[in-house]
């Protein structure tokens, strides 16, 4: 019979050893500004490379993984972030636009990791309109501001009335300054961590500091060869409408393509005293005014990630200077990825890659390799997941995600691991003018679905396909839907499609009467193609008597 000696002993190890585990667990630092595409960051940067936009941002990817095919299930702010707070697809967190919430008892990744023993904490960005249901939190009202930032805390009124202002802040600057403050006098020693600090730069409109005017300001920004070029092989009936009727009237563009919003129209009236010339200027053609806009807007745009950058750097020193470098799971990514003038598109929402894929990198130095990349495929929806996995949760059923853990650290797949990528943009001609649309992506190809149709099956655009061979066209500019060299992998691909959707549970019931246009074009036989032509011609004249108001009202 054992004696209470021996009992007290064994039961001291048992303790110090879960203590150990408990203290091998790595703190998490989640780190994600809104917009910041993957062509925006050095480590991931093909055109923009010879300007170093991201020095310390390429640091870090250095010193860990770089992920290169990094999807988000839906390009828009607040459903994007909706999938990483509970691990699920929109149609299944309910949250599939700008207007969704997480409830606080939906809110999965942090009430886990608190119960898991880790401190937790909010800080900038939040956009999910319900309290966060962290330890602490610090966030911006909405979508908050880029100058003078106020925050919502905790404090004696109810949710969201506590609000603290800080006149002349910048926001990426007082969003640092409030994670640092967490780090220096709020931070429990004795627990691991898990923080998000999240930027709201460098979101449009783009106000970056005054400090940054200078930056990039003798720079002619290289141009992508499809903001002026786009070969005929591109597009389809649903983004470009039938004879091109639709090129003015989907996708909201740089230059003067869109008559109802452009970049070049939006510069002015945002910024009047900073843009002087005006973009409806009869002596200004067409070219010279996308050429002034999109450097612009590039110029804009990078003076923003240079302030995310280098507030980068002010974290990951205070990291250094308190010895929690080498010991928290960094991980630094963009809500989406963003237009940066490709194919005359400026904002997100589209399937295609600009918008669809950002970046993820992630550092860990006693369980990841640095210097590692991966071209294996991830969705936001494994982000949770992963942190999880790091801290010792195991995952809930009710997440759809998977973490891949054993990817960061050994660079390789496992061999049930997803080869595919699902995507819904549900917001259709909301804003941006991008149509109702879903895709499937695998490593290389992307079939497109635009259904065109907004919720309940109205306001329709005309529904069509494409398909991308990105091995051959990773910029996606030729659809080859329609070339019968293609049309096994196109059946392949689209009853794929039709399975990821049934595992998933976007399985139409959600919205019945989209799911009736979803199914009507699905075969896409010649009558549906007859019936979209019709569509397209009466689309192209509602949209032109549209506009024919806008002018009347205006003068």
């Amino acid at each position: 019979m054992m004696n209470l000696r021996t009992f007290l002993c064994i039961a001291l190890a048992a303790i110090g050893c879960a203590v150990t585990v408990a203290n091998d667990r790595p703190n998490i630092l989640f780190i994600m500004s809104d917009d910041h595409t993957a062509q925006a960051v050095g480590a991931y940067a093909t055109l923009l490379k010879d300007l170093d936009p991201t020095p310390n941002i390429d640091q870090l990817a250095a010193g860990g993984i770089c992920f290169d095919n990094a999807f988000c299930t839906n390009a828009i702010c607040t459903p994007s972030r909706a999938c990483i707070i509970t691990g699920q697809y929109n149609h299944m967190n309910g949250v599939f636009d700008l207007g969704g919430r997480i409830e606080r008892d939906k809110q999965s990744l942090p009430m886990l990791m608190r119960d898991a023993g880790y401190q937790t904490a909010m800080i900038g960005k939040w956009h999910l309109k319900v309290e966060p249901n962290f330890d602490y939190y610090k966030v911006l009202p909405g979508q908050g501001k880029y100058f003078n930032t106020e925050f919502r805390i905790q404090g004696d009124k109810k949710w969201p009335k506590n609000i603290v202002k800080y006149p002349g802040s910048h926001s990426s600057d007082v969003i640092t300054d409030a994670t640092l403050d967490w780090f220096k006098n709020h931070r429990d020693a004795d627990r691991p961590f898990f923080v998000c600090h999240q930027f709201k730069a460098p979101h449009d409109y783009f106000e970056s500091h005054p400090r940054y005017d200078g930056y990039l300001a003798d720079t002619d920004i290289p141009e992508p060869q499809s903001l002026w070029h786009k070969p005929n092989t591109w597009g389809s009936l649903a983004t470009r409408g039938y004879k091109d009727e639709l090129v003015p009237h989907i996708g909201t563009s740089i230059g003067r393509r869109n008559p109802r919003r452009s970049y070049a129209a939006d510069l002015p009236m945002k910024f009047p005293t900073e843009f002087k010339w005006d973009y409806k200027d009869p002596n200004l053609s067409d070219d010279q005014v996308k050429r002034l806009s999109y450097q612009a807007y590039l110029k804009k745009y990078l003076r923003c990630v240079k302030g995310v950058d280098d507030n980068m750097k002010r974290l990951m020193d205070y990291l250094k200077t308190a010895g929690l470098y080498d010991n928290t799971l960094i991980i630094y990514t963009g809500d989406q990825g963003f237009w940066l003038g490709e194919k005359d598109y400026q904002d997100k929402r589209w399937a295609y890659d600009e918008s669809e894929r950002m970046p993820f990198i992630v550092r860990y130095p006693k369980a990841i390799p640095a210097g590692t990349r991966s071209d294996a495929i991830i969705e936001n929806i494994d982000y949770p997941a992963l942190m999880l996995d790091y801290a010792g949760v195991n995952i809930p059923a009710e997440m759809q995600g998977r973490s891949f853990r054993r990817i960061c650290e050994t660079g390789k797949e496992p061999n049930d691991w997803k080869q595919a990528t699902y995507y819904r943009y549900w917001m259709h001609m909301a804003h941006h003018d991008n149509p109702g649309e879903m895709a499937i992506r695998t490593k290389t190809h992307k079939l497109i679905y635009f259904y065109g149709c907004d919720y309940q099956g109205k306001k329709p655009t005309p529904p069509a396909w494409e398909l991308y061979d990105l091995t051959s066209d990773p910029e996606e500019l030729n659809n080859v839907y329609d070339d019968p060299s293609y049309n096994v992998i196109r059946q392949q691909l689209k009853s794929q499609l039709a399975q990821l959707r049934l595992d998933i549970g976007d399985d139409g019931s959600h919205y019945p009467e989209c799911e009736k246009v979803v199914q009507e074009f699905w075969d896409y036989d010649q009558a549906d193609r007859n019936k979209a032509i019709e569509i397209s011609g009466a689309f192209r004249r509602s949209r032109e008597a549209e506009l024919e108001r806008m002018k009347k009202n205006q003068k």
